[in-house]
């Protein structure tokens, strides 16, 4: 389960990037943030500190994001 959840997210995390390279908004954030939430989720099954470091800081900046596209 979890080697999937892993590499699914990878997917969406690059795919996002790309989106973000094409200047593609918001998809790009949308795509990028379920990677993120993905990586977030292994880390803490994974009971990996730095990966939920690195991904769940993300989180916060992603909802920042989606905010602006509610609100703007």
């Amino acid at each position: 389960m979890i080697p999937v959840l892993k590499w699914t997210s990878t997917l969406f995390i690059l795919f996002g990037i790309f989106l973000t390279n094409l200047n593609i908004y918001p998809a790009n954030i949308l795509i990028h943030g379920v990677g993120a939430v993905g990586w977030t989720i292994a880390g803490f099954k994974m009971k990996e500190k730095a990966i939920v470091v690195n991904f769940g800081l993300q989180l916060p900046l992603f909802v920042i994001g989606y905010g602006n596209l509610v609100f703007h």
